[in-house]
């Protein structure tokens, strides 16, 4: 036994002279002469799936050849003619099959900057340092689970001769796969969503009443290809110096002025501050003057303004089918401007929703000391007015003026909006705003209303008897239209907002078409195109 130690320790000694002297030496020999070349292999990313597992974001895998300079370093070349197999390695190049329908949520690829050399996300500090001109997430799902879809860089470690031909490979890591992420994303609704667009500025986001996004577009958009390697400077710089800012995300990054789209929340807010009720009536003249030591200001009904025109004796649910102005100042009134920023707070329209992309940004909610701090103005009653039906400084994301009919459809849950299907990566937080549901039922009528003969929404009236095909009941849709006014004469923002079905929602839309013109007109087309479509899709 004792000779069998002896034995085995001189046996390991030797193996260890032999790494150590011999074939230390050798080694150390290689790489001061340059022959020894270390090829990174790129490990491929993750995909990012649809609800229905379709590839949204994927790799394409390409050869290449590499070429050992003699003097050092390594070329790689699409040419594979003549090329040995051990020349040959794989890399996988991003693939994106939507284009333009998908750049804002997929975001791209972008190459380490020589000051980011060296940095290791906290995050995912497994995998190490970045390397200059390795690829990074920019913008969307690409950088927000840069870590999740990122894999390991593999290497080989390859002796070359003096002319710098391969001799042989000394050693090798394979390379670590991302992983994928599945989104909430409905693959034919999004393509919808960017095709009924046609171009025009603005966004669109289709959710369901829990907060998993179906569909987010915002337009005009980019194709994220536009941005891999070896790709045209001229092809980016065009999108960099677009005026109409294809790179923008206008469905989390822009605020806009929502109009009468915002009258919903105030109808909530006056019925559960208690200053109005089922029974409540209010007696449309078309117009309210207000006396002021600064004079006298007038503010009138839409319905006045364009067609002289006075809505008579109404309850809320008229109030909000009609979209009538002068009732919404009234109980915009009666609530106070303190209570409708508290309640506004309450929606979480003072802070940002927590959606899983970068580049949100927070809505402009005005209020008495934001006025005297910004403008060094007193807040007036008129200011007032202008809130309670959406306008003045009001201004929200569209991803945030969606929260609105999705808080009603939701029987009064408040959720963080999620891309990422809660089975991979993400938590789903809802929060009961304990909204009464007699009230949630009275706006909700009147959003049905709305969307029903006599109300705003009139592209809505023939849904049961559009040819696109049948409906799933009379009444499905409670919806409201906004038209805002912005600070540019003569042009508004086009609203939409609905959902469907009314008793037991099931998605949530809103369009904005920016400077578009009216809602009704110019944003209910489009809504409507969306759900002959989604209702196809149910209903085949």
């Amino acid at each position: 036994m004792k000779g069998i130690l002896v034995f085995g320790f001189l046996f390991f000694l030797g193996r260890l002279i032999e790494l150590q002297v011999i074939k230390g030496g050798y080694f150390r020999s290689l790489s001061e002469n340059n022959r020894i070349r270390k090829v990174v292999i790129t490990a491929p990313r993750g995909l990012i799936l649809a609800r229905g597992g379709e590839i949204l974001v994927g790799n394409r895998m390409v050869k290449k050849r590499l070429l050992f300079k003699p003097e050092g370093g390594i070329e790689k070349s699409d040419d594979l003619k003549g090329a040995e197999e051990s020349e040959i390695i794989s890399e996988y190049i991003r693939d994106y099959p939507l284009g333009e329908a998908f750049g804002h949520v997929s975001g791209y690829l972008g190459e380490v900057g020589p000051e980011e050399v060296g940095k290791v996300n906290p995050v995912c500090s497994e995998k190490g340092a970045k390397r200059l001109s390795s690829l990074v997430g920019r913008g969307g799902l690409e950088e927000q689970y840069n870590c999740l879809l990122s894999g390991v860089d593999g290497e080989e470690i390859i002796e070359v001769d003096t002319a710098g031909r391969m001799v042989r490979i000394l050693g090798k890591n394979d390379p670590i796969p991302g992983k994928d992420i599945k989104t909430n994303i409905d693959y034919k609704l999004q393509k919808k969503a960017a095709e009924v667009m046609g171009g025009k500025k603005g966004a669109i986001i289709i959710s369901d009443p829990t907060g998993e996004i179906l569909a987010l577009f915002s337009s005009p958009s980019f194709d994220p290809k536009a941005f891999l390697s070896g790709t045209d400077k001229n092809t980016i710089l065009k999108i960099l110096n677009d005026k109409d800012l294809p790179l923008f995300n206008r469905a989390i990054g822009g605020i806009f002025h929502p109009g009468s789209v915002f009258k919903p929340l105030v109808a909530i807010v006056a019925l559960e501050e208690g200053k109005i009720d089922l029974n409540y009536r209010y007696e449309d003249q078309g117009v309210i003057s207000v006396k002021t030591l600064y004079g006298d200001f007038s503010y009138s009904n839409w319905y006045f303004s364009q067609y002289g025109k006075t809505e008579g004796t109404i309850g809320l649910t008229k109030a909000i089918a009609r979209s009538t102005d002068t009732f919404f100042y009234t109980i915009g009134e009666l609530v106070g401007i303190d209570k409708l920023v508290e309640r506004m707070g309450n929606f979480g329209l003072n802070e940002l929703t927590g959606i899983d992309v970068p580049g949100e940004i927070k809505n402009l909610i005005p209020s008495p000391e934001w006025k005297l701090k910004v403008k060094r103005e007193k807040w007036f009653l008129g200011n007032t007015y202008h809130l309670s039906i959406g306008q003045g400084d009001l201004a929200l994301t569209p991803l945030a003026l969606n929260r609105i009919p999705s808080v009603i459809a939701s029987g009064g849950k408040l959720c963080i909006p999620r891309i990422v299907n809660k089975e991979s990566f993400v938590n789903k937080d809802c929060k009961d705003l304990k909204i009464k549901k007699e009230n949630l039922g009275l706006v909700k009528e009147g959003m049905v209303e709305a969307c029903s003969i006599g109300g705003t929404g009139y592209i809505f009236f023939d849904w049961n008897n559009k040819e696109s095909g049948p409906s799933i009941y009379s009444g499905q849709i409670a919806c409201k239209t906004g038209t805002a006014e912005t600070n540019e004469d003569g042009k508004t923002h086009a609203w939409f907002t609905l959902f469907a079905p009314a008793d037991s929602p099931e998605i949530i839309l809103t369009v904005l078409v920016e400077g578009g013109g009216e809602g009704s007109k110019v944003a209910g087309p489009i809504a409507r195109e969306v759900m002959d479509y989604w209702n196809l899709q149910k209903h085949p």
